[in-house]
């Protein structure tokens, strides 16, 4: 994997990150809670520069759009379960989110290792 790849999925993943808290910090904190308006405010740049960027550097590695969509949308299953357990205690060891988990590293090791 080209450090160019390594840097848009660092940059894709974290995106991942920053959006799952943008949607799901109301449910964890009160103050979240009781200031919904500001996460947008809040998110939304940093968010989008995450993915803007992780996007142009992935479509300028890989020559086209469908396999940085592909990959993004298979590093976006590698973190909701992972934050979804860890806040909400909501297993991911359940036969179809395996599943599911599984088909988003077949997703992203395609993208990333087939030429």
């Amino acid at each position: 994997m080209s450090p160019k790849l390594y840097l848009a999925c660092s940059l894709i993943l974290l995106g991942h990150v920053v959006a799952w808290y943008a949607t799901y910090s109301q449910f964890i904190w009160e103050w979240c809670r009781d200031n919904i308006i500001f996460l947008p405010l809040i998110f939304a740049l940093p968010t989008s520069y995450l993915f803007i960027f992780g996007m142009k550097f992935a479509v300028e590695e890989m020559g086209s759009a469908w396999g940085p969509r592909l990959l993004g949308f298979g590093l976006s299953y590698l973190i909701f379960p992972f934050l979804t357990y860890w806040y909400f205690n909501e297993s991911m060891f359940e036969p179809k989110t395996l599943l599911c988990i599984l088909l988003s590293f077949v997703i992203v090791a395609i993208q990333v290792f087939w030429k």
